[in-house]
């Protein structure tokens, strides 16, 4: 009978969350920072396989060697990490909301607006890996993480087989999951990013059908079809898939490299835009993160933010639409907030006197910001057509990140700097 595990180096250890074929997961507690963390170990007698022994202690070490490095709010963060002949485990952030494996089964697929939510979200985290020289390698549905069972925010996870540009002279071979590789992969070619974008393709295939592209009983007849044959379009398999999501798979899957997606950006933007299209049959009340990332990235107020401060703006900011004639802020009130218009159009009247007509990307109401207590509103503003608006409060805004506020605050100063530049011409023009 085995002896329940209680600590393991510093961390304490609550119960068993995850088995792998090569390591156990546990929810742990960090009595020095007092939070719960997941703690990965590589079953002893992996260490001790004479074959394979040292490249689990490779493929941990490569996890571990990104503690620090990957912040981002859809990337699992690695907090601490020991490896020595005996013993050897990871320590990173505790995500509790399960994998995407159990939405790969047909009987418990995800509904097509929230399936391409967190593709969406994927697209980006590994973009922006990318973009420090690293490619995952190992795309698959247990690597997906939920922060919760019924949310759609994500975290990737398990980095061990990741090619690091910057550290790595040669690829190891031999690391990953069959299923999801590309065909440059199982040939143990070199690989970069669109290797990723294949894997992604096939778990978003098996998400949409609940099932595999391709499926044998051996990895070398699966190795064979992954490299020579097409498999049929998730519209085949599952009704009402939209024209939209099987044009993004089939490019995600190419096997010729020049024809699949050739990075991230292109296939986010192909995401968003089947949100756009609605093609999806959203609630058109609602509105998806997707689509709030795309908006803003998409701003030049927002030019100059880097994706993870984008993806913060959308966590704290509010986001509703009105229809013509509604009323987003009244002459004379107090305001503790600020808007933006993410689409359709808005006038600025004082007194009943037009002042200005807003466009997406205008802001409004920033004043607010640099008036103790909240200003009192100079203007009104009112919904010309359907709009979408994005507010943010004041005091929101002040519990942001330093770069996310500097950012904010340096591009208020080339809004004023416009406004001021503007009147002074129409002043000389009287």
């Amino acid at each position: 009978m085995s002896v329940p595990v209680t600590k393991i180096g510093k961390y304490e250890i609550r119960r068993r969350i995850g088995e792998g074929a090569t390591s156990l997961v546990y929810l742990a507690f960090d009595p020095f920072t007092r939070r719960e963390v997941a703690l990965k170990q590589l079953h002893p007698e992996m260490l001790r396989d004479r074959d394979r022994g040292q490249l689990y202690r490779h493929l941990l070490m490569n996890e571990a060697s990104l503690a620090g490095k990957l912040n981002h709010p859809h990337i699992v963060q690695i907090f601490d990490a020991s490896v020595d002949q005996d013993e050897a485990f990871v320590v990173m952030e505790y995500v509790p909301g399960g994998t995407l494996e159990r939405f790969t089964s047909p009987d418990h697929l995800l509904p097509f607006e929230r399936l391409v939510e967190i593709i969406f979200k994927c697209t980006r985290a590994l973009d922006y890996a990318f973009h420090h020289g690293i490619t995952h390698r190992d795309i698959k549905p247990a690597n997906i993480l939920l922060t919760s069972p019924d949310g759609q925010d994500i975290k990737l996870s398990d980095f061990g087989a990741a090619y690091q540009t910057a550290s790595d002279t040669t690829q190891v071979a031999g690391v990953g999951s069959p299923a999801y590789m590309s065909p440059q992969q199982v040939r143990e070619m070199p690989v970069d990013q669109r290797t990723d974008i294949y894997s992604l393709g096939v778990v978003m295939y098996q998400l949409l059908t609940g099932r595999l592209p391709f499926e044998s009983d051996n990895n070398y007849s699966l190795i064979y079809k992954i490299a020579h044959e097409i498999p049929p379009a998730p519209s085949e398999l599952r009704t009402g898939v939209p024209p939209a999501l099987d044009a993004i798979v089939r490019r995600a899957m190419e096997r010729d490299l020049d024809r699949r997606y050739q990075d991230w950006s292109e296939f986010s933007q192909d995401l968003a835009r089947a949100f756009r299209s609605r093609t999806l049959n959203l609630d058109t009340t609602a509105i998806a993160d997707t689509e709030k990332f795309q908006t803003l990235r998409e701003l030049g107020f927002f030019r100059e933010f880097s994706d993870v401060e984008i993806w913060e703006v959308v966590g704290f900011s509010k986001w509703h639409r009105e229809q013509p004639g509604a009323l987003i802020m009244k002459e004379g009130e107090a305001g503790d907030h600020f808007c933006f218009l993410a689409a359709g159009e808005a006038r600025v009247k004082k007194r009943g006197k037009l002042l200005n007509l807003l466009t997406p990307g205008d802001c409004f109401g920033e004043m607010a910001l640099f008036s103790a207590g909240g200003g009192v509103r100079s203007a009104s503003v009112e919904a010309v057509t359907d709009v979408s608006v994005v507010r943010i409060g004041a005091k929101t805004l002040q519990r942001a990140s330093d770069t996310c506020r500097m950012h904010f605050y340096k591009a208020f100063l080339e809004v004023l700097s416009t406004r001021l530049s503007l009147a002074n011409s129409r002043i000389a023009n009287v």
